[in-house]
């Protein structure tokens, strides 16, 4: 069990290093750190002991006056902590004094960018309200302009009403600053003494031509497209110590520019890119490392943790409902444990999905068996599933899954590339049918039905309406009837299957090949839901291919009842009176 939070007391020796000493700490085993953030502190100390050949400097003095403005001027706000002084914790130490206190040889500071990733609820926001708060009025900076930066206005005003909420808890800022707007809605924070200010920006609202001293960017991840972080890297070409610092959870897109900020972050602190300029603090999970059956890696990726936020009560109850709800899953991992992960509404864990796998699959098993189909037709140029579920038996009592894939087979390699598989090796394995041509050969999926529907018992294949008149007109003139049935990909046909596929997955009752496509499928299987609580999967959200569930949860919806008519809105809409 946890034993009681740690504590800890402001700066107090004029001696201490407390930046250092956290690095020393980190790397030497003594604080339970990510592999990330051990390289940026192995940076650190490889810096401190390089300074005469590299030219940087470390200025504790620097740092310290830092950290003081923190734990002298700040309070912190909210719950237990309203009040509060802000006295950091040691992660916070690291950050705070690696910003302010490297030198480079041209006698500024040497970060100019810093990107802090770290599990929810750890302190990063009231951290980087406190930063824009210094470089308003600590930093000496004429007309400093601070900006508390999103790609929503909603989303800036959260880190800036942080900071409000300082200056109002704060006696020595509380009279100099200078709010514009109404309680609750104030939207600039004035310091007259050096013409500056600090407010909120989004890309919604920007405006011309900012010049940030500070830009400060929150949830990150959130960011779709890079727009804001560029607007804000332009506009400090004429700061001599501008600091654009962004904090976030991880996210789930690997395409985002949080992602490549991810990705340089870790490589800047292993040493695999050379950038003095650019500062990472980037908590994950060593590999390996289970949090959903081991509590001793949690602090890697919630550095306050051991000092009580957001504490092991509330994070135990995170993996317990993230146990029994695989939809929660994602979210957990992603929030909690700074997993990036292919989406938050993920359909199946991948736990539960490998333990259905059958690695020695023998297809005389199907023999006799009743079968029912799901088929998906993509665009001419796109991924074509078919999934065919095989009724259990009294010598075989699992679900057994069989699963088909078609792709374009002329520009094999571009497509590879775009969607991040090797469809060329599934393709070589069998895994997948690329026949020559710029277009699925739909007659290629006509043949493979006629020969399911010949060797086994099929008694339906559900299908996607709007994309069956071709294959409908290649079985005329084959001159052979197979049992088609229409599946709506609405609410009202989709929940009940996602619910039937669901349920045979958890409760293990169901049996696949284990085909890497399927298994890449399965992986980006996303859900979205109605208000009424009933899910559908979303190629809208998804992050890759879900062509193959579609198909297998279409499958799924037909093994148990009878396919209900679609509803009319399903068809032709909504019409507007």
């Amino acid at each position: 069990m946890q034993t009681k939070p740690k504590t800890r007391n402001p700066v107090s020796s004029a001696t201490e290093d407390p930046v250092t000493g956290y690095a020393v700490q980190v790397v030497d085993g003594e604080v339970v750190a990510g592999p990330h953030v051990r390289d940026a502190c192995k940076r650190h100390l490889k810096d401190i002991e390089n300074q005469e050949k590299t030219s940087l400097v470390w200025d504790l003095d620097k740092a310290r006056f830092a950290i003081e403005f923190f734990e002298e001027v700040l309070c912190l706000n909210g719950g237990q902590f309203e009040g509060e002084p802000f006295i950091m914790l040691d992660w916070q130490l690291f950050i705070l004094g690696s910003l302010f206190g490297w030198y480079g040889p041209d006698g500024y500071r040497r970060f100019r960018m810093a990107y802090v990733e770290t599990g929810k609820g750890s302190g990063k926001s009231p951290l980087a309200a406190g930063i824009g708060l210094y470089g308003l009025v600590a930093d000496q900076e004429p007309r400093a302009e601070i900006y508390a930066a999103a790609t929503k206005k909603d989303q800036a005003m959260i880190l800036f009403r942080d900071a409000i909420a300082m200056v109002d808890q704060s006696d020595q800022l509380r009279d100099r600053l200078v709010k514009s707007g109404s309680s609750g809605k104030e939207w600039n924070l004035a310091y007259h003494a050096a013409n500056s200010f600090f407010r909120p920006i989004s890309s919604d609202n920007s405006q011309s031509g900012p010049r940030p001293h500070f830009a400060l960017l929150d949830e990150v991840h959130e960011h779709k497209k890079g727009d804001v972080l560029e607007m804000m890297r332009a506009g400090t070409k004429s700061r001599r110590q501008a600091l654009i610092f962004m904090i976030t959870n991880s996210g789930t897109d690997r395409g985002s520019v949080c992602y490549d900020y991810h990705d340089y972050s870790r490589k800047v602190c292993s040493g695999q890119l050379e950038d003095d300029s650019f500062f990472a603090y980037v908590c994950s999970l060593d590999e390996g490392d289970d949090p959903f059956r081991s509590e001793s890696c949690w602090p890697k990726a919630n550095p306050s943790l051991e000092f009580g936020v957001p504490g092991y009560k509330y994070i135990r109850e995170q993996v317990t409902q993230a146990r029994g709800m695989a939809s929660k899953e994602g979210v957990v991992r992603r929030l909690n444990f700074c997993q990036w992960v292919d989406s938050d509404s993920t359909l199946i864990s991948a736990d539960a999905w490998f333990q259905c796998e059958d690695k020695e699959f023998n297809p005389e098993l199907l023999r006799g068996r009743k079968c029912y189909a799901g088929l998906e037709l993509g665009s001419t140029q796109d991924l074509t599933a078919c999934v065919v579920l095989f009724e259990p038996t009294e010598v075989d009592p699992f679900w057994r899954q069989v699963e088909y894939f078609w792709v374009p087979g002329d520009g094999l390699g571009k497509k590879s590339a775009d969607d991040r598989v090797p469809y060329d090796t599934w393709r070589n394995k069998g895994f997948v049918n690329a026949l020559p041509g710029g277009s699925v050969d739909k007659k290629d999926v006509a043949h493979k039905l006629v020969e399911i529907h010949a060797e086994y018992e099929l008694q339906t294949i559900a299908f996607d309406r709007w994309r069956i008149k071709d294959l409908e007109m290649i079985f005329q003139d084959l001159g052979v009837e197979l049992p088609l049935e229409p599946f709506g990909q609405g609410y009202q046909s989709m929940a009940p299957a996602v619910d039937q596929y669901e349920h045979l997955i958890i409760g293990k009752t169901l049996r696949h090949t284990g085909n890497p496509c399927m298994n890449w499928n399965a992986s980006n299987a996303v859900v979205e839901m109605d208000p009424s609580g009933n899910r559908k999967l979303s190629k809208r959200k998804a992050t890759g291919r879900i062509d193959g569930m579609v198909a297998a949860v279409m499958a799924a919806g037909v093994t148990t009842q009878e396919i209900q008519p679609p509803s009319v809105y399903e068809t032709r809409g909504i019409l507007s009176l």
